[in-house]
């Protein structure tokens, strides 16, 4: 399976151009797709529908509250091509949407695929970063 990332309209469409540069060339944004302002339960039905792997910064409304905590668009669906959240306690400017947008590309890289998987990664008060995956929805 090919990735094509998905850029939310919360996170700058240049990491489409990240995503490119590491070998996803399908990738694009919410902006250039024309589905700004779209209602976060049509846009699932897009990413779905054309096999995205979504990219945000909203991460509550598309996998809830987290592995533990599974709710949101993107636990409603049976099959998926991936979730990437991107997160910080510190103001999610572009040079930090950056760092952490090639911090997932370093792990998707490890991975085979991310159907039905979340990866979340985080940085903390500190300047730490956690990753997480796992599947979403749960297959138990």
């Amino acid at each position: 399976m090919t990735i094509r990332f998905l850029i939310d309209e919360c996170l700058s469409p240049e990491l489409v151009q990240r995503a490119v540069q590491a070998g996803y060339p399908e990738s694009s944004c919410v902006r250039d797709r024309g589905l700004t302002g779209t209602k976060d339960w049509k846009l699932i039905e897009h990413v779905v529908a054309g096999d995205w792997t979504l990219v945000t910064h909203n991460a509550i409304d598309f996998r809830g509250g987290g592995p533990d905590r599974l709710a949101g668009e993107h636990a409603k669906q049976p099959i998926h091509a991936g979730l990437v959240c991107l997160g910080s306690v510190h103001p999610l400017d572009l040079l930090r949407q950056h760092a952490l947008f090639q911090m997932a590309l370093n792990q998707v890289a490890e991975l085979e695929d991310l159907v039905n998987t979340a990866l979340e990664v985080f940085e903390n008060e500190d300047g730490s970063v956690d990753m997480l995956i796992y599947d979403i929805p749960d297959p138990t």
